[in-house]
């Protein structure tokens, strides 16, 4: 299976306290970043939620929302620390006595202190179980899609990789008729610049033509890079990594192929190649 690491999915879950919702969004990134936004009272349940993503997520940069619109048949009564209150309370006295001009906390900054305020609606063992549990559900449609697109990823590759092969294979056929073309030009110039052809002065250079020309070895590197991406994406996985070094010596490859480009043609395969190359490289971007 090739997974993308875009994906997207959303969940909801209704309980007696409220509506929980949990939206999950991800785009690819070099390794696995999990960004988790929930209200403050659910906050006891990010490192089970981050563990549970951890272990089904492998790269890409993963934002998980989660929250909670509270019932009003079912809102909680609201209770005083008072112990913390009166502790703000000394505390911005001794601060106003250091700093006269300071202004003096209001009520509504003192409502809003984490810890003021404590609420009676949310048993957080339940809460936990029904975050747990909603996680699991957007993440079985999170993989789903990404299941999808990851599919569709492989089929854009592995016709990206048909097309090479077919252009990897118009080469060699070509190189004989190169090297004649070459051969009838080399002996026409000699003999308008020496008057005759020199036989061996043609067949040195010949040789040497051939030897910088010779792309035998480009095209077997080609050839055995493409089965590998071939045979990497039938197996599956985390494949992302290794598809990307893939790209890399394909690209190499087709350059050096470029640069020994003995006549038009073959110059202008060595540059189809790099576009099919490059556009399989973008689409590996995506893959976990």
């Amino acid at each position: 299976m090739i997974y993308s690491m875009t994906g997207y999915a959303s969940a909801s879950r209704e309980l007696p306290e409220g509506v929980l919702n949990l939206e999950l969004r991800a785009v690819n990134h070099r390794f696995l970043d999990i960004q988790i936004r929930m209200p403050e009272e659910l906050r006891s349940v990010e490192p089970a939620l981050r563990e549970l993503l951890a272990g089904k997520l492998s790269r890409g940069k993963v934002e998980c929302r989660l929250g909670h619109n509270q019932a009003v048949a079912g809102a909680a009564r609201l209770e005083l620390n008072e112990s913390l209150v009166r502790q703000l309370a000394d505390l911005n006295r001794q601060v106003q006595a250091m700093l006269p001009d300071s202004q003096a906390l209001r009520v509504a900054d003192v409502l809003r202190w984490p810890g003021v305020l404590a609420s009676n609606a949310l048993p957080l063992d339940a809460m936990r179980e029904a975050c747990t549990v909603l996680t699991q559900t957007a993440l079985d449609e999170f993989n789903a899609f990404r299941t999808r697109e990851g599919n569709r990823l492989k089929t854009f590759l592995l016709d990206r990789v048909a097309r090479i092969e077919t252009l990897v294979g118009t080469i060699a056929p070509r190189m004989p008729q190169v090297l004649a073309a070459y051969q009838e030009r080399l002996a026409t110039r000699l003999k308008e610049a020496l008057g005759s052809s020199d036989d061996e002065r043609i067949r040195q250079e010949l040789a040497i033509f051939m030897t910088r020309s010779d792309v035998d070895e480009e095209i077997s590197r080609l050839t055995t890079h493409l089965v590998e991406v071939r045979r990497v994406l039938e197996r599956g996985g985390t494949v992302g990594k290794r598809l990307d070094f893939l790209m890399q010596e394909l690209n190499r490859e087709a350059n050096t192929l470029g640069s020994k480009a003995a006549d038009n043609e073959v110059s202008q395969t060595a540059v189809e190649l790099k576009v099919l190359i490059e556009q399989m490289r973008e689409q590996v971007q995506n893959i976990e």
